[in-house]
């Protein structure tokens, strides 16, 4: 019998890619990844237009979030969130918050805090100003940066309002609350009109 677990995957992207737009290589990427073997999507956010982070580093973001069933690891499913990156041509070389063509994140899987809770603390902790240099050089689980991000916790809102954070015991609600009216700032989810526009 095979074990499952329970995961969030963020997706983005704001370059084209193979002469598409941001909003088509999402809805591939989610195609794709539902393909997988050993990955099902078992929920899925509407798509989201969100501006780029930081403010004025690049095009505005297509985002979403999946909630998914998987028997991998959660390192052995980075590697392959990674791996469908490449594919897409991802260029990781560009540095943090650059513009992409596509952006998987690994949020969370099942309750697992990982590496251990004094690593996760102090990547939450970090001062804001540290942020864009340094970057930890294994998987944080659950990511650091969700409970900062409204472009993750807007879409995730959508579709697991009630998920608690493992360490702080706070839920996508109650995180999305936290960051108030400029948390959603300049978002808003795409209509079936927006969709093609969105290059």
């Amino acid at each position: 019998m095979v074990n499952l677990s329970s995961g969030i995957v963020a997706l983005g992207a704001n370059l084209p890619s193979s002469a598409q737009g941001p909003v088509v290589t999402l809805h591939e990427t989610v195609g794709i990844l539902h393909a997988e073997p050993d990955i099902s999507i078992t929920a899925l956010s509407r798509f989201w237009r969100t501006p780029a982070y930081p403010p004025g580093s690049g095009p505005d973001f297509a985002n979403a979030a999946a909630l998914i069933r998987t028997s991998l690891t959660a390192e052995a499913l980075l590697a392959r969130l990674h791996a469908i990156e490449a594919v897409a041509g991802r260029d990781r070389s560009t540095g943090r918050w650059s513009a992409r063509v596509l952006d998987l994140d690994l949020i969370a899987l099942d309750g697992l805090v990982l590496p251990d809770e004094a690593t996760l603390r102090h990547w939450i902790g970090l001062a804001p100003e540290d942020q864009g240099r340094t970057a930890p050089d294994r998987l944080i689980l659950p990511h650091p940066r969700m409970q900062d991000r409204g472009f993750v916790l807007g879409p995730l809102a959508e579709i697991a309002p009630d998920w608690r954070h493992p360490l702080t015991g706070s839920s996508v609600s109650q995180m999305l609350a936290a960051l108030g009216p400029e948390g959603l700032a300049g978002m808003r989810p795409l209509d079936p009109g927006d969709l093609g526009a969105f290059a």
